[in-house]
């Protein structure tokens, strides 16, 4: 299955790699070779394309003390942090690198209520730079569980990622594992819980969006 995020891009690349065919037909009629490699690099840049924009079914994991990665790609942080823009506090964040070949649906890390949510014009490092998570493009999204748990949650872009998508807003109910957005081309996402919340993971693992739990709320 393809994600709608990618109908446009796919789009434009077809149109694209059919014009620039046509015109290496059209100029070197002769030179079959030319055209061939030309044909065989176009279809191995429509499937890179194709397979970026993928969204498999998925069984989610669920559990309303379980914190499940948003999305596919490995840990490459694990520590304690001062969070400045909400808690204003110690929490403990996990983050997650989407490599371009990863899919890059973002979900819902719990379910509950969307306390705060916020858009971040920014910079576009690359996304493991440590100042990625303040100064890049992102948006902050944190969500209260049944029990009054608040976790917050970054869409990160990175050097490659100019176009965070979000489905949420300040106010809504949302289920955990349910799409809450999407990354175009490769970046991160960072996951803030509280102090003393068991982690169930551990650096450079390769973890599953909706699917590998990341922690387990107290």
């Amino acid at each position: 299955m393809i994600h709608k995020e990618g109908s446009t891009t796919i789009s434009i690349t077809l149109a694209v790699l059919f014009a620039i065919n046509a015109i290496v037909q059209f100029l070197l009629p002769e030179m079959v070779l030319v055209q061939n490699i030309f044909l065989i690099l176009s279809i191995g840049l429509l499937i890179i394309v194709l397979q970026f924009f993928r969204n498999p079914k998925i069984t989610p994991t669920l559990g309303e003390n379980l914190v499940i990665s948003p999305a596919d790609g490995k840990v490459v942080v694990i520590e304690q942090v001062e969070e400045t823009e909400y808690f204003k506090e110690k929490r403990l964040q996990i983050s997650v690198f989407m490599s371009p070949f990863n899919v890059h649906v973002n979900r819902n890390p719990v379910g509950g209520l969307v306390k705060y949510f916020k858009y971040h014009k920014g910079l576009y490092l690359v996304a493991w730079h440590p100042k990625s998570s303040t100064e890049n493009e992102r948006t902050t999204t944190v969500i209260e569980t049944k029990s009054g748990v608040q976790v917050l949650f970054r869409q990160i872009a990175g050097a490659l990622a100019k176009r965070i998508v979000w489905y949420v807003k300040e106010g809504q109910h949302v289920a955990q594992a349910d799409e809450m957005g999407f990354i175009k081309f490769g970046s991160r996402v960072d996951i803030f819980v509280p102090i003393g919340t068991k982690i169930n993971v551990e650096l450079n693992q390769v973890v599953k969006g909706g699917r590998t739990v990341l922690a387990e709320l107290k």
